[in-house]
């Protein structure tokens, strides 16, 4: 088998090719020929130590590919079943050996690498606004960086129940991409709040969608109205110094949560059904899915440099 391989945290540059033997999956487990592994800032913060792993070790949690081989008591899948995933360790692989629970069938409608680019934002922004603020009809929430490839599935999802969405982008390319995608107004990063405030008449918004953090999360709490959600879940501009809950009661009772995907997916029963509502909307033409661009297994250095230069639209895949 080959995979990428790191030995010491750092930049892009730590990431190389390595081959070994196959070790085959041990009882409950199943292993997967990679058809395609998700890039996502997530494997950026592993692969620089921001969130540590011992080393060394193979980046990337999601993918989609064929059952090559199962181990003892797995029931449910046959060798040349298409799966996909959405936390198994080690997925910058040409092969990846998981336990059994953590795969999900993909419906012959949805091409396996469509799955593989939807397993972790498709599922997470299925969480964010099913479940962590459930949209209602005429609802008015801002999606940061709606233009990559979780702010695109995100904002579909929303219009989807009724919402109305506020991007924000940092191009103009970005902005005629997110307006494209069913985005009601879209935006510069730079005086978001107050332009979000204006455009609810004053009111502000009911819930804020922010994957970027550092720079975008004081402000977003004061574009929130009363009782409003504010969700952060990530932090590409890097972690949010700490926050003195008097700022939540000033804002008029906000909510503050930091969610994770783990969490929201906790029961098989759980992961099953968000999986499963989210490749409907596929199957349906409810919701398109966007590569934005595709690397070689060897090229992962080249991706994480794309995704962290923020030169990414849509949704970055490895194809081994």
């Amino acid at each position: 088998m080959k995979a990428i391989v790191v030995e010491q945290t750092g930049g892009p540059g730590v990431m190389r090719v390595l081959e070994g033997d196959d070790p085959g999956p041990r009882p409950g487990q199943i292993a997967v020929k990679v058809a395609a592994a998700g890039v996502n800032f997530i494997d950026v913060y592993h692969r620089t130590g921001a969130y540590g792993l011992p080393v060394p070790f193979t980046p990337g949690l999601e993918g989609g590919g064929y059952v090559a081989a199962i181990g003892a008591g797995v029931t449910g899948f046959a060798v040349g079943d298409e799966v996909a995933w959405k936390s198994v360790p080690g997925s910058y692989a040409d092969l990846v050996i998981g336990d059994a629970d953590e795969f999900v069938p993909v419906p012959e409608k949805v091409a396996v690498e469509t799955a593989a680019a939807v397993m972790l934002q498709g599922l997470t922004a299925h969480y964010l606004c099913n479940t962590v603020y459930p949209v209602q009809e005429g609802d008015t929430v801002i999606v940061h960086a709606a233009a990559g490839g979780m702010g695109l599935l995100l904002t579909q999802m929303v219009k989807s129940k009724g919402g109305k969405v506020i991007g924000t982008v940092s191009t103009d390319a970005k902005a005629e991409l997110a307006r494209q995608n069913g985005a009601d107004h879209v935006m510069r990063y730079e005086g978001f709040g107050a332009k979000a405030r204006e455009l609810t008449g004053g009111e502000g918004v009911a819930a804020v969608f922010d994957g970027v953090g550092k720079t975008t999360f004081s402000e977003g709490l004061g574009a929130l109205r009363r009782r409003g959600v504010m969700a952060l879940f990530g932090q590409s501009s890097g972690p949010v110094p700490p926050v003195d809950p008097q700022l939540l009661h000033k804002g008029g009772s906000l909510i503050l949560t930091r969610p994770t995907l783990g969490d929201f997916t906790a029961t098989r029963e759980e992961y099953l059904w968000r999986a499963g509502e989210v490749f409907q909307m596929i199957e349906d033409d409810d919701l398109l899915v966007r590569v934005g661009e595709t690397f070689r297994l060897e090229e992962a250095p080249e991706a994480h440099q794309a995704l962290e230069a923020r030169k990414t639209t849509g949704k970055l895949l490895l194809i081994p």
